[in-house]
């Protein structure tokens, strides 16, 4: 098994190595933590298109089919039952009613779905969150260690590094 930088697992590595490969996996997460935020966008701004075509495809069923479907259904129900031709075009209107409202539904149903997706907060609030303990981080003091690799000096080439 070996350590993330390449080095085997048990041997010592030094500050600079340490520091290296924290850097490394910091930036490795930072750029999954976008790339989850654009991937939750995405699906949102999915889910919000497909509700306004819903919408708009049931304003489209109200607006251009009425006249023709009124039509055609209002005689083909007389030829069919005899009734009173009013009462005929009456059924043919419920009919886009029903048509309609269905579309609608739908529209509803996905609106509900976009506005739920909360996917660039919840990434937002994690981002937070790791930089809130990283901000907390102190290194551990050790006995024993060179004035060179102290607690002082590993700030400073922290400070100077960033």
């Amino acid at each position: 098994m070996s350590a993330p930088d390449g080095s085997p697992v048990g041997t010592e590595r030094s500050i600079g190595q340490l520091f290296a490969s924290a850097t490394t996996e910091l930036s490795a997460l930072v750029h999954d933590e976008i790339a989850l935020a654009k991937a939750q966008l995405k699906q949102d701004v999915k889910r919000g298109a497909t509700s306004g075509g819903a919408f708009s495809l049931a304003g489209a069923v109200l607006v251009f089919s009425l006249p023709m479907l009124n039509f055609a259904l209002a005689y083909g129900i007389r030829t069919w039952s005899h009734w009173n031709l009013a009462i005929c075009f009456l059924l043919s209107f419920a009919a886009n009613v029903l048509v309609a409202a269905a579309l609608a539904l739908i529209g509803v149903v996905f609106a509900k779905k976009a506005k739920k997706g909360r996917g660039p907060q919840k990434v937002a609030a994690s981002v937070k969150q790791t930089a809130g303990v990283l901000q907390k981080a102190k290194p551990h003091p050790r006995a024993g260690l060179p004035q060179d690799r102290g607690p002082e000096a590993i700030e400073a080439v922290a400070r100077s590094s960033s």
